[in-house]
């Protein structure tokens, strides 16, 4: 019985893994690629490239007000919480799991597609937390709600409503993997690395354990989500600068101590970007593969082109849109160009083997860590790993609570909430590569009705940005 069962259960997941590639093949094939990138260069053109041309600005803007203290008003959070919780849910998984998946699917090369895609991203994600700002409403709690949804019914008319219905739908539903049960998994990995490398658990042990660790992992989300937009900000404004700067120490020591090899490795992005297979040895040998790859993984992990970080944006306690649209830069910069960047060295120049063409994730990071430190350093890359992927979770949640309100009400928001928590326990004890594909798809399905909603409302988001600087 027990037999049939779990054949039966391995021929569901096959079906499942089938109907998934082709989904996603379709979602980030040339399309998407064209519409992502596309949309990307014209609001840079229209602005001027304004993440450029401002980019000095948008580090006074945000690096500048850390430490300034503020309390926010009912219903929101400061600015600085806002950022923290926009970030909590872009970096996790995506900067450590992803990236390193990225660069064995895709080769080196595939770094370098996810910087052209975090450049452009960077204005994609300023126009849209502009936007969401601008848009906002207050519900009948008194909390501030906003994003995509709410700037396409805002600012567009009936005819387009369904993007919103559409953009709320594929959020509920993405949440679910990218926000809870991929992270769970790469929390999982982490700590059972960190205890097998340090004997104190046989591999044998590992399952019972992961169950353990998503019953944990299920009551501290619950906890921190039920208690409101107040509690995500303050944990979120704690525990994202304190973990960011953990790991980026730790990535910086690896490229010091292996400092010889950072040109080859920076030849290797560049050149392999275009030509994969010659840094490859002929395993990869797809220059759209590589561009895919890099492209897909940059925005799950920046998540500009989603509108998601934009829903905590929408929160902020601020009446100037293009203020908070400066934090849209940073978070996109810090994200990618810094800490995924700073992933794909400590990968590359550790010398770790890479297994191209095969699937990889947080194991593939945590080696090049430890094969230059030692085992002794798998502790803090597991703390570091597991506050990332806690605060995506904390981040997720609540973009899933926006999404699920605006479709139904906020009534529906606590049970939500506690499903949500529930789905850690699936995600400690669920196959990683079907995970992450599955997240990827639905990713791809969110960025369809707000790159639209971004396109038809750029006007406004140009106007506004024109009005902000001609007062400065």
């Amino acid at each position: 019985m027990c037999y049939e069962m779990e054949r039966n259960a391995k021929k569901m997941l096959q079906t499942i893994e089938q109907i998934n590639n082709v989904v996603n093949n379709f979602i980030w094939g040339v399309p998407a690629m064209i519409c992502i990138i596309g949309v990307g260069l014209y609001l840079s053109l229209r602005t001027g490239f304004i993440q450029i041309r401002k980019f000095p600005y948008a580090l006074k803007t945000t690096l500048g007000r850390i430490f300034k203290k503020k309390e926010a008003s009912d219903g929101s959070m400061t600015p600085f919480q806002a950022v923290c919780t926009a970030l909590a849910g872009t970096v996790g998984t995506g900067n450590i799991a992803g990236v390193a998946g990225a660069i064995a699917i895709g080769g080196p090369g595939a770094v370098f597609w996810m910087w052209i895609s975090a450049i452009l991203g960077m204005c994609t994600k300023f126009t849209e937390v502009t936007l969401a700002v601008h848009f906002r409403e207050r519900n009948k709690k008194g909390d501030y709600v906003g994003g995509p949804m709410y700037y396409i019914k805002n600012g567009l008319s009936k005819k387009w409503q369904i993007l919103a219905i559409l953009y709320s739908a594929f959020g509920v539903l993405t949440v679910f993997g990218t926000g809870n049960a991929t992270q769970v998994n790469t929390i999982t990995t982490a700590i059972n690395t960190a205890l097998i490398n340090f004997n104190i658990i046989p591999e044998s042990a590992s399952k019972t354990l992961n169950l353990l660790l998503g019953i944990v992992i299920m009551l501290l989300v619950g906890m921190v989500l039920l208690g409101g937009i107040k509690r995500i900000g303050s944990v979120s404004e704690k525990l994202v600068p304190f973990m960011a700067l953990l790991y980026i120490v730790l990535a910086i020591g690896v490229v010091v101590l292996n400092f010889e090899r950072v040109p080859a490795v920076f030849h290797d992005i560049v050149y392999g970007a275009f030509n994969p297979a010659a840094v490859t040895g002929g395993v990869i040998g797809s220059f759209f593969l590589s561009l895919k790859k890099g492209v897909s993984r940059g925005i799950f992990s920046n998540e500009a082109g989603l509108g998601t970080g934009s829903i905590a944006h929408a929160c902020a306690d601020t009446s100037k849109p293009v203020k908070q649209g400066m934090f849209g830069i940073f978070e996109v910069f810090a994200d990618t160009i810094v800490i995924c960047t700073l992933t794909a060295l400590v990968i590359l120049v550790s010398g770790v083997p890479v297994n191209y063409g095969a699937a990889a994730g947080a194991e593939l990071t945590i080696s090049g860590f430890t094969s230059t430190y030692g085992n002794w350093v798998s502790v803090f890359t597991a703390v570091a790993m597991c506050c990332f992927a806690f605060s995506t979770i904390i981040g997720w949640g609540l973009y899933g609570a926006r999404c699920i309100e605006f479709l139904f009400s906020e009534k529906v928001v606590k049970p939500f909430m506690i499903a949500y928590s529930l789905v850690a326990i699936i995600g400690a004890t669920f196959d990683l590569g079907l995970l992450w594909s599955i997240a990827e798809t639905f990713n791809g399905l969110m960025a369809i009705p707000n790159l639209i909603g971004i396109f038809l409302l750029s006007g406004t988001a140009i106007a506004l940005t024109k009005e902000y600087f001609a007062k400065k």
